[in-house]
């Protein structure tokens, strides 16, 4: 039987998602747990992988096991494993379904604070700046939806078989003091929303026009982009799935 799970994480105690030798990852953790559990090897597929340092308020998960689990498995889950780390539920799906692959979409929020706030440290990245021009930033966020190929954006070293990603939503919004990047699309690239954040920031600092904005997409060419965001403030805030309701 295939279950999934939804759970959320904070990525500052891990090296990302995927299991790495010598450092501490969410999948680590994850499989551990489950496999105390249910007292046997189990393997975690999960929904994608994120970075060092990033968090996640909404992941997926699947592992088989060849029975039906209790009532209370969420809960036993939960107990044994780190703080950080949280299951909200456990969901029978069809033995085909897979949580990377059938995955339709995913959305990311990254956070920037304007200023300085000590509670807001490791979920913000924070910056003095007052002048940030954000109708500049979302006239070139809009020009995301007119391309597909974003090889600009992603890490040089990459195992991809092609840089092509539909994106969907792209906008900033602020609140108070907190900017934020809300970016939706079919699938991601590594370092891609990091990237593109770097990016925008340089046209709203009057770095870059939005019309040089186009052309580094147009580049292809990682190194005529702008810096990668710090981790902290990047977050994964949606995974969806046709067969799986949200809640």
């Amino acid at each position: 039987m295939r279950y999934f799970l939804e759970l959320s994480y904070n990525g500052k105690n891990y090296y990302g998602w995927q299991v790495q030798p010598d450092v501490i990852s969410v999948q680590e953790q994850l499989t551990k747990a489950l496999s105390t559990i249910l007292r046997k090897e189990i393997a975690v597929v999960g929904a994608g992988r994120t970075d060092t340092g990033v968090h996640a308020s909404q992941m997926y998960a699947h592992f088989d096991f060849d029975k039906e689990l209790d009532e209370n498995f969420t809960y036993k889950l939960n107990a044994i494993l780190p703080n950080d780390i949280v299951i909200y539920r456990t969901i029978i799906v069809t033995e085909d379904a897979h949580a990377r692959f059938d995955a339709v979409s995913r959305s990311y929020e990254y956070k920037i604070w304007l200023g300085r706030n000590p509670f807001a440290l490791d979920t913000t990245w924070q910056l003095n700046y007052k002048n940030i021009n954000i109708a500049l930033m979302n006239e070139a966020a809009a020009i995301l939806y007119e391309y597909e190929d974003f090889e600009c954006f992603s890490k040089v070293k990459t195992d991809v078989h092609t840089f092509n990603c539909t994106v969907t939503n792209a906008e900033w919004k602020l609140e108070g003091n907190e900017l934020t990047f809300y970016i939706s699309a079919n699938r991601f690239l590594r370092n891609m929303v990091r990237a593109i954040v770097g990016t925008l920031l340089d046209v709203g600092l009057q770095k870059i026009t939005v019309a040089d904005f186009r052309a580094v997409i147009e580049s292809k060419n990682r190194s005529k982009a702008g810096v990668s965001v710090p981790a902290k403030g990047l977050f994964l805030t949606e995974v969806a799935y046709n067969y799986i309701d949200c809640e």
